[in-house]
C-alpha cells in the first residue's frame, strides 16, 4: 500500500508542480499575457486526456506482463528527455497569435514526462483494485489530488521565492527520475484481476451507458470552464502571476479531495445554498457600476464561488462513481470533459467572442446542472412534497442567474464603439460623457488604457496617466529638440501628443489589434507633429535584437491589465533599456498599480546599476481628463534631472523594502502584493 500511495502522490505532485513552473519560464517570451496560462492549461488538459486514453487501452491488455513492459518502455524514453528546459529557438520573432507556438514548445519540453505522469492516476488505481479485492480505489484519487494541491501551494510559497528557474528545473527532473523508478517497480509487482465489488459503486456493477457518460463529461466540462474563466478574469484584471493561477486550481483540486475521499462529505444542503449566494455576489461585481472592486472583496468572493461550483460538479461525480471494472472509463470521461472545457475557453472563445463570455456561460451552465442533479435524483427535494413548487423555484433561480448575467454583459457591450479579443487581450473602445466632456476610451479588461476628448479643440490634450504634470511628460519636455523618444506599450498612442516637429517617437507594441485601434479609433498618432514609428512584437525581445536607438527618453508602460509584465522589470531588461539611452537619457517607468507595489523592484534594479532615481506623483485633474499617476525616472547621473520643472515636481525615492533582485531567473510577484 505504501508503494501505491507514494507513487501516485509523487506523480500528482510533479504533475502540478511543472504547470506553474513551465508557464512562468515561458511567460516572458510571449508578452507576459494571462492567456499564456490558459494555453498551458489547455495543453495539460489535452495531454491528460491522452494519458487517460493510454491507461484505458493499457489496462485492457490481458497479459499483465505486456502492460508492464509497455509502461516501463514509456518511462525509460521519458528519462531521455530530461532535464526539462525550453529551447530559446521557440521565442517568437514577431507579433501575432502565439498559441500554436506555445503548444509546440510545451510538447517538445515537457510533453513526454507530463504524458507519463498523467497516466499514473487511473493506471495505479486500476492495478490497486486488481490486487486488493473489495477495496475502494477512488480514495487514491483523493490522495492524488492532495499531492497536486500540495504542489500548487508550495510553488508560490516555497519554490518560486527561494529557487531560481534553473534549480527548479533540476529539482523537478530529479523528482521525475525517482517517480519513474517507483512506477516501474510497482508495474512489475502488480498482478491479479479486476476486483468484483466496491463500496459506493453503481449498484450491480452495470456498465455505464451513454447517458451517464455524458453526465460525467458535462460535469467535468463545466468545472473546467469555470476554473479557466475565473482564472482569466482574475489574471486579466489583477495580474498574470502564478499566485492567481495557483489559487483557483488549488480550490479545484481541493474539491476533488473532499468529494472523493468520502462521498458523504459532499452535502447538497450545504453547497447548493452557498453556491447561489456566491453566484449572486459574482453577478453583483459584474454590474458595470461595480466592476472595480478591491482585491479584498474580489478574491474571497470568487474563491468561495469557484470552490462551491467545483464541489457541486465533483460531488455529483463522486455520487455516481462506477464499479472499478469501469474505473478507467470513468476517468476517461472526466478527462474528456476537462479537455472539452479547455478547448472552449482556450481556443474557441477567443476566436468567437469579443469578451470573456465563457464566465457567464459557465455560471449559467452550472446553475442548470445543479437543477438537473436534483431532478435526476428521485430522493431530492424536487420530487418530495410540493415538488412542482420546488421545481418552479429552482427553474426561476436558474433563469435569474442567466438573465442577470446576460443583462450585465449586454449593458457593457452596448457602450462599446468596438470590442475585439485575441490572445493578448480583451480590448474595448467606448464613448462616455457629453458635450465638451465627451471622450473616447480604450479599456483592457476593466482597466482604462487611454482616452481622448472628442471635441476637436481638445483632442490633442494628453489624458489619463500622461497629463502635463506626469513624470513621463516632464521627462520628455526636459529634453531639447530634436528628440528621439521610445515608448514600450502603445495604448491609444497618447504620448504621441508630446511630439514636436523634428522628433522621432518609436512605439513598441506586441498586440496588432492595439495598433489597429490606435490608428483607426484615436487620432493621437495621426495628429502628432513627430515622425511616428510603430514596431510590432514583444518590446523586450525587439530591443535586445535592435542596434542602440540613442533615445533621449525611453518610457516603459506596457501594461497587461493593471500590471507591467514581469520580464520588463528584471535586471536584464533594465540593461537592455540603458543600452538604447543616450548617456544623459532618462528611463521612465510607470508604476501606478492597484494591487502590486512595484517601487521596491525598480529601486533594487536602480541600486544594482548605480542609477539615480526620482519619483513623480501627479494628482487627478478630471477637468482635463487626467488621472493620478506614479512614475519613476532613472538616469545615470543627477545632471539628467537638471531641469526646473523636473526639480520642482520630482523627489528622491524614499527607502524601499530590501527585496531580492529580480532577474530573468528569479522574480516573486506574490511578495509585492499590496
Amino acid at each position: 500500500m505504501i508503494l501505491y500511495a507514494t507513487t501516485i502522490f509523487l506523480s500528482a505532485f510533479l504533475l502540478f508542480q511543472v504547470q506553474p513552473l513551465i508557464a512562468k519560464l515561458i511567460l516572458p517570451w510571449f508578452g507576459g499575457s494571462a492567456a499564456v496560462w490558459t494555453t498551458c492549461m489547455l495543453f495539460f488538459q489535452i495531454l491528460l486526456l491522452g494519458g487517460y486514453v493510454y491507461s484505458h487501452a493499457l489496462i485492457s491488455i490481458r497479459k499483465a506482463s505486456h502492460q508492464r513492459l509497455v509502461h516501463c518502455v514509456l518511462l525509460a524514453v521519458c528519462l531521455l528527455t530530461l532535464p526539462i528546459a525550453p529551447e530559446v529557438s521557440w521565442k517568437p520573432v514577431s507579433g501575432g497569435d502565439p498559441t500554436w507556438r506555445i503548444l509546440g514548445l510545451l510538447a517538445t519540453t515537457v510533453g513526454l514526462p507530463y504524458f507519463a505522469l498523467s497516466t499514473t492516476g487511473p493506471l495505479v488505481q486500476a492495478w490497486y483494485a486488481r490486487t486488493h479485492i473489495g477495496s475502494y480505489p477512488y480514495r487514491l484519487f483523493a490522495l492524488s489530488n492532495f499531492g497536486s494541491l500540495l504542489a500548487l501551494l508550495s510553488y508560490p510559497l516555497l519554490v518560486e521565492p527561494w529557487l531560481s528557474a534553473r534549480w527548479q528545473t533540476i529539482a523537478w527532473s530529479s523528482g521525475f527520475a525517482l517517480f519513474a523508478l517507483l512506477c516501474a517497480t510497482l508495474a512489475w509487482k502488480s498482478t491479479g484481476h479486476v476486483a468484483a465489488a466496491s463500496p459506493g459503486a453503481v449498484a450491480g456493477g452495470a456498465a455505464p451507458g451513454i447517458g451517464i457518460k455524458a453526465w460525467w463529461a458535462g460535469l467535468a466540462c463545466c468545472a473546467s470552464v469555470l476554473l479557466l474563466a475565473f482564472t482569466s478574469h482574475l489574471s486579466l484584471n489583477i495580474a498574470p502571476i502564478p499566485f492567481l493561477w495557483v489559487m483557483p486550481l488549488s480550490l479545484y483540486l481541493l474539491s476533488f479531495i473532499v468529494s472523493f475521499e468520502a462521498p458523504r462529505w459532499y452535502r447538497r444542503d450545504v453547497y447548493f445554498p452557498l453556491l447561489f449566494i456566491g453566484l449572486a455576489g459574482v453577478c453583483y461585481t459584474l454590474i458595470p457600476a461595480n466592476l472595480h472592486q478591491p482585491i479584498s472583496i474580489m478574491l474571497p468572493l470568487y474563491a468561495l464561488t469557484l470552490f462551491c461550483a467545483c464541489m457541486v460538479c465533483h460531488g455529483e461525480l463522486a455520487r455516481s462513481t462506477p464499479h472499478p471494472r469501469y474505473l478507467t472509463t470513468f476517468y476517461l470521461q472526466l478527462a474528456f470533459g476537462g479537455a472539452l472545457g479547455g478547448l472552449f475557453v482556450g481556443v474557441l472563445a477567443p476566436q468567437v467572442f469579443n469578451d470573456l463570455y465563457e464566465l457567464p456561460i459557465g455560471l449559467t451552465a452550472l446553475a442548470a446542472l445543479a437543477f438537473a442533479a436534483l431532478y435526476r435524483d428521485r430522493r431530492s427535494i424536487l420530487h418530495r412534497r410540493f415538488a412542482l413548487a420546488a421545481q418552479a423555484g429552482m427553474a426561476m433561480l436558474v433563469t435569474a442567474v442567466a438573465g442577470t448575467l446576460a443583462w450585465n454583459y449586454g449593458v457593457l457591450s452596448d457602450k462599446n464603439v468596438t470590442a475585439v479579443r485575441n490572445f493578448y487581450a480583451v480590448l474595448k473602445v467606448g464613448d462616455a460623457g457629453t458635450g465638451d466632456e465627451a471622450v473616447r476610451e480604450l479599456k483592457h479588461g476593466t482597466i482604462q488604457h487611454g482616452s481622448q476628448f472628442l471635441d476637436p479643440a481638445r483632442r490633442e490634450w494628453p489624458t489619463t496617466y500622461y497629463g502635463p504634470a506626469s513624470g513621463v511628460a516632464l521627462a520628455i519636455k526636459s529634453t531639447e529638440a530634436a528628440r528621439r523618444i521610445g515608448v514600450v506599450g502603445l495604448g491609444a498612442g497618447t504620448l504621441a501628443s508630446f511630439g514636436r516637429a523634428g522628433d522621432v517617437m518609436r512605439f513598441y507594441e506586441i498586440d496588432p489589434q492595439v495598433v489597429d485601434i490606435a490608428r483607426k479609433q484615436f487620432s493621437f498618432l495621426g495628429d502628432s507633429k513627430a515622425a511616428i514609428e510603430v514596431v510590432l512584437g514583444d518590446a523586450r525581445l525587439t530591443l535586445e535584437r535592435e542596434p542602440a536607438q540613442q533615445f533621449n527618453v525611453l518610457a516603459v508602460d506596457a501594461f497587461s491589465s493593471d500590471s507591467i509584465p514581469v520580464h520588463l522589470l528584471t535586471i536584464e531588461a533594465f540593461r537592455a533599456y540603458l543600452r538604447h539611452l543616450k548617456p544623459d537619457g532618462i528611463l521612465a517607468i510607470h508604476v501606478s498599480n492597484r494591487y502590486l507595489d512595484l517601487l521596491p523592484v525598480v529601486a533594487k534594479a536602480a541600486q544594482q546599476l548605480s542609477l539615480q532615481v526620482r519619483q513623480v506623483y501627479s494628482q487627478d485633474d478630471y477637468a482635463i481628463g487626467v488621472f493620478r499617476s506614479d512614475w519613476l525616472l532613472l538616469a545615470a547621473s543627477d545632471s539628467a534631472f537638471d531641469n526646473e520643472a523636473l526639480q520642482a515636481e520630482s523627489k528622491p525615492l524614499e527607502a524601499q523594502p530590501n527585496i531580492r533582485l529580480w532577474t530573468d531567473d528569479y522574480s516573486d510577484l506574490h511578495g509585492i502584493l499590496k
